[in-house]
């Protein structure tokens, strides 16, 4: 017996409350909860059953497609120790890393010699230049979709382990250390969402 081939997700809708205001709906919270739940978990269900690179690869690029904005709009408001809050928090980090990628590399490369442990786990080659750190964000968001999502949410939170602590010793006064420190909660909350998939309790 054959399965249904699997078509990539479509783009979805994405409205906010004044937007469904003005189509004649009203705006109800348990349903946006329940909605960026729900879309989280098909996304990443949907792209881990196609098998299908092309699907995975698309799915890497959807910011691309919808926008980062349409992407926070759906789950930037769920805890950060949930599927969505996970999902959300990765494609942050992997367009912060397109987008600064010299920044990125830089800061990563000052972390190292901290953070031995948790670079060997990102798995960034060395040196690790803009190039080098891009592949990374890529690989770690690909293997959500084409892996084992808890290596993938491991992966990341070493990543910002090593980034957090390349950060606080470049960086400069109270501004530089809460850049670090915010960075390194995110890293601890992948961590925490590693767990909970593990066990069956990332919803």
């Amino acid at each position: 017996m054959t399965e249904p081939p699997h078509r990539p997700p479509r783009r979805p809708a994405f409205f906010s409350p004044s937007a469904l205001e003005a189509h004649g709906g009203a705006y109800d919270p348990t349903e946006a909860i329940r909605v960026a739940h729900e879309t989280a978990a098909v996304l990443v269900h949907a792209g881990r059953a196609a098998r299908d690179p092309a699907v995975t690869e698309r799915l890497v690029r959807l910011v691309d497609e919808i926008g980062l904005a349409a992407v926070a709009d759906l789950w930037s408001e769920r805890p950060a120790r949930t599927l969505p809050g996970a999902l959300w928090r990765l494609y942050v980090l992997h367009e912060w890393v397109r987008r600064h990628p010299e920044e990125a590399s830089r800061e990563y490369a000052a972390g190292i010699r901290f953070t031995g442990p948790s670079h060997a786990i990102a798995g960034a080659a060395e040196p690790p230049g803009p190039e080098e750190v891009g592949r990374v964000a890529d690989e770690i968001l690909r293997g959500v979709f084409a892996g084992d999502l808890a290596v993938a949410l491991d992966r990341a939170a070493a990543f910002c382990s090593v980034v957090s602590a390349g950060r606080a010793d470049t960086g400069e006064g109270d501004e530089g250390a809460q850049r670090a420190a915010l960075v390194l909660a995110m890293g601890r909350d992948l961590g925490a969402c590693a767990e909970l998939w593990r066990s069956g309790g990332l919803q």
